[in-house]
């Protein structure tokens, strides 16, 4: 798909776009953040702890001066949270160009959101597909709009646990982590093909980072599998600024289009510059995106307007 091997210097000028990063303060959200903010963008940086935000924005404009960069409270294991930031950002923005679904909890003990969801189902999945739903019509007023979410190798090793989404029956940290990544992947894919049903300028991409050294595998982890990623394994991730490549691909790079899969072009795609890659067979079955689909509209309460989506778009708007 390449025809070298890309990296962010290659990010074509972003100046007066507009992007909402999930998870900006740190890892691949904050390399995903300074890229975009080096290359011109204005970027909502979407973060659980503005403290943390606000250090990382000082941490930009330091190696940037005059960088437009915006801190905003998101707490995506909270639907009220998710809701109250939609609603902020809609008062404020009058157009989106790319929500890159970014943020995520990995393998933590059992325990449950806000809404009474397992957390990495609602804080990796839910709580971006509510955010997509609650600003897709803000999107569909940018230029060359796009949402791009993140999934991960991982996605290949999970499924769906339909009858058992909460863990009560049956909880280990890892497998609803891949559950997850593998969420994430379905709904990256059935937001395509909705988006391209309904004549929506709006393209879903999907990203991964391959193995990328970021707090991810030691903030939430516990036990061997915080031993594995932490220690084991921790020589052989790349950097976040490289693991953050797919995503910034599939945010910014023109060629791209809607149901596009980006991750490293690497060995097993562990690490690498950004290429096309292909989900599991699994993932892009069309009957476990609806149900996915369905399941989480009902988790949620979020329901998506894709008529208006289309029609909110301006003819010029991705000139």
């Amino acid at each position: 798909m390449t025809q070298q091997r890309w990296t962010a210097e290659q990010i074509q000028d972003q100046t007066e776009r507009v992007f909402v990063v999930t998870g900006a303060n740190s890892g691949l959200g904050l390399a995903t953040t300074r890229a975009l903010a080096r290359a011109g963008g204005h970027v909502i940086l979407a973060v659980r702890d503005e403290e943390k935000g606000r250090r990382a924005v000082a941490r930009i404009t330091a190696e940037r001066p005059g960088a437009s960069l915006e801190v905003r409270h998101l707490d995506l294991a909270d639907l009220d949270s998710v809701r109250a930031f939609a609603h902020g950002v809609r008062a404020d923005h009058s157009r989106l160009d790319v929500l890159v679904n970014n943020a995520g909890v990995m393998a933590p003990p059992r325990s449950l959101s806000s809404q009474g969801h397992e957390l990495q189902f609602a804080c990796n999945h839910l709580g971006h597909l509510a955010l997509t739903g609650l600003l897709l019509d803000r999107l569909a007023l940018g230029r060359d709009p796009r949402v791009v979410t993140v999934s991960s190798t991982n996605h290949r090793q999970g499924r769906l646990f339909l009858d058992d989404l909460a863990g009560e029956r049956s909880y280990a940290p890892m497998k609803f982590y891949n559950q997850s990544k593998f969420a994430n992947a379905v709904f990256g894919l059935e937001l395509h093909r909705r988006l391209t049903a309904a004549g929506s300028p709006v393209r879903s991409l999907l990203a991964h980072p391959g193995y990328t050294a970021t707090n991810l595998q030691t903030s939430a982890p516990i036990g061997m599998v915080k031993l594995l990623f932490g220690r084991v394994l921790a020589p052989l991730a790349q950097a976040p600024e490289q693991g953050a490549l797919p995503q910034l691909y599939a945010a910014t790079e023109r060629g791209v289009e809607g149901g596009q899969f980006i991750g490293p072009d690497g060995v097993a795609e562990l690490r690498g510059h950004p290429t096309r890659v292909k989900p599991s067979p699994a993932a892009a079955d069309t009957e476990t995106g609806h149900r996915l689909w369905d399941v989480s509209e009902q988790l949620t309460g979020i329901r998506f307007d894709f008529a208006h989506a289309h029609q909110a778009h301006r003819p010029d708007s991705s000139s």
